[in-house]
């Protein structure tokens, strides 16, 4: 099974502090990884790392067999797709729903002189379709409620077929039908086996898709505990890494979890 990303011995430091690492990881095509963590766990800046935003201060980071700091991250970026609330303010106040699925395409922001093809906005068109949000595409992204937006962006990051993806939160801020119904799609996703490796950010276990294979556990800085799910997401470890006692459970391949008084 191929390595689409692999940190070694990485560390990222701001201000003489380290906010993460020393950390040895790796991720391979087909796998689906959620990333868990308190905050100020370092979740945030493992994805910059993966998303080649930033460069490890020590250490090495490979994505999709190239080294940060030895590639051209422009040329490398449309292979990685990126879904992150960061994005949302970004783009232009006029951009089209269409627009910001299609740009992605140049992994830019803003709709420009680029020319694209036909089979690019029927690609748009289909992953707008399958977020539920077809619709929208001629509407202004900035006129989107929050879950409208984030389905946008979940269908931007698919749009140029990366080999890796990258989901920050993606259900925060959704109410309870609509995190659900999101849930669902991610499961589909999950059980594509055309889909790329996918790395999730999430606060909640609950928000965890039941596709989801391997799971990482971050406190502060570093790994608590990575391989597959089910011997990572328990009480124990998750008592360790929040400080404070948890008991876990399944129920119907979704994980729940509450404090024990």
């Amino acid at each position: 099974m191929a390595q689409v990303l692999q940190l070694e011995n990485v560390t990222v430091v701001r201000d003489g502090k380290t906010i993460l690492g020393p950390i040895d990881w790796q991720v391979n095509e087909n796998e689906r990884w959620v990333i868990l963590g308190p905050n100020g766990a370092g979740k945030s800046t493992l994805f910059s790392l993966c998303s080649s935003q930033i460069h490890p201060t020590t250490g090495a980071v490979h994505i999709l067999g190239s080294k940060l700091g030895a590639v051209d991250v422009f040329e490398l970026r449309p292979r990685i797709g990126f879904m992150g609330s960061t994005l949302v303010n970004q783009f232009p106040e006029d951009e089209k729903v269409l627009d910001v699925v299609l740009t992605a395409a140049y992994a830019i922001l803003g709709r420009w002189q680029e020319a694209y093809e036909l089979w690019d906005e029927s690609r748009a068109q289909g992953l707008l379709t399958t977020l539920g949000v077809r619709e929208l595409a001629e509407r202004k992204f900035f006129t989107l409620s929050e879950g409208e937006k984030k389905r946008t962006l979940i269908a931007r990051s698919l749009m140029a077929d990366p080999e890796i993806l990258l989901l920050d939160e993606p259900a925060a801020g959704l109410d309870l039908g609509g995190r659900e119904d999101l849930l669902r799609r991610f499961d589909a996703l999950a059980s594509d086996p055309y889909s790329p490796a996918t790395l999730m950010i999430t606060h909640h276990i609950e928000e965890i898709p039941a596709g989801s294979t391997h799971a990482l556990l971050l406190k502060s800085g570093n790994i608590v505990a990575s391989g597959a799910i089910a011997g990572v997401v328990t009480s124990e470890n998750l008592t360790t890494a929040y400080e404070m006692p948890i008991n876990v459970a399944m129920t119907n391949n979704r994980f729940t979890a509450n404090a024990i008084s």
